[in-house]
């Protein structure tokens, strides 16, 4: 297996001067080390599950929303940006990774340290004193497991993608936290719940449309010697738990029965294409399932807010 100390970027792939020009260390390439697609759905979802937890009017605050979506993308910020330093050589060596700004040369391995650093602690600070204490450590738990946990384990066990989905999870719980300053409620365990297990399939997706390039790369999210039936338990036990799991909040009165049917009939859409990945085993069937994934979060989200109880 490769490590840190053995991989080296290839020459085709490594910064030439010609490419540092191309790509100067501007506000442009620090924003793409941030993931601003990812952070549109981090983002969503803290709306989304502050919403929930808010009776409205008395107890909405706009100005606490607000500083609870911006605490939460900062952190979520100094996250992408610091994986992408530790992880910078592995990059280098992916066809999906290897135009990345540090990987390219555009952001210096130490300015993208210090960058991220400094976001991450921002964003933790800033949930502390403008949001309340629970959201920020919610936040910073989830920044550690991510960095401290998942990152290292892509390289020695598949079982990473578990630990990973425990951090992954935490934006509903962040915005419950903000709302209501408690997670003793259920309704903020279903929305994690249903967070937690809609990223195995989505990831699964993508790692199989990428498993030469992780397999390059040294990491071991699909085994080599089983990862037909890897990739298909990964990706149809979690959906089928997920099923149901998504209706609980129209049982315990944080939705109603517009959402409970909403949510069944996107869940087995879901299944369905969970399904075809694990009996075509092509790139074409990952992508729909790619694809549905990105449908199904957002969409069952906003059913339960629109359709509150």
């Amino acid at each position: 297996m490769a490590t840190e100390s053995t991989i080296r970027v290839p020459r085709r792939l490594a910064p030439s001067q010609e490419t540092r020009k191309a790509f100067p260390g501007t506000l442009a390439s620090f924003w793409a080390l941030t993931k601003p697609d990812i952070n549109l759905l981090i983002a969503i979802t803290v709306v989304i599950s502050f919403g929930l937890a808010v009776h409205f009017p008395q107890t909405f605050l706009l100005s606490r929303l607000l500083n609870a979506v911006l605490g939460t993308l900062l952190v979520s910020s100094g996250a992408a940006v610091l994986n992408q330093f530790i992880e910078r050589r592995h990059d280098a060596l992916m066809r999906r990774t290897a135009r990345r700004p540090v990987v390219l040369g555009g952001v210096s391995p130490r300015a993208a340290m210090t960058f991220g650093i400094c976001v991450s602690v921002i964003g933790v600070v800033y949930l502390e004193i403008f949001v309340n204490p629970l959201s920020s450590f919610l936040a910073g738990s989830a920044l550690g497991i991510y960095l401290g946990l998942y990152t290292p384990l892509k390289r020695v066990t598949p079982l990473c993608t578990w630990v990973g989905a425990i951090s992954g999870a935490a934006p509903p719980l962040i915005g419950w936290a903000a709302a209501s300053g408690s997670l003793n409620n259920p309704g903020a365990w279903s929305l994690y719940t249903i967070l937690f297990l809609w990223q195995f399939p989505h990831f699964m997706a993508i790692a199989w449309m990428y498993r030469e390039d992780y397999d390059r790369a040294g990491y071991m999210i699909l085994p080599r010697c089983y990862r037909y039936r890897f990739a298909a338990f990964q990706s149809l036990l979690p959906v089928a738990i997920l099923v149901p799991c998504s209706m609980i909040p129209s049982f315990i009165g944080v939705a109603g029965n517009v959402y409970l049917a909403g949510a069944f009939l996107l869940g087995i859409g879901f299944a369905y294409y969970s399904i075809r990945l694990a009996l075509d085993r092509t790139n074409p069937a990952a992508r729909r399932l790619l694809f549905a994934s990105i449908i199904y979060l957002p969409s069952v989200l906003l059913l339960m807010l629109l359709d509150k109880g």
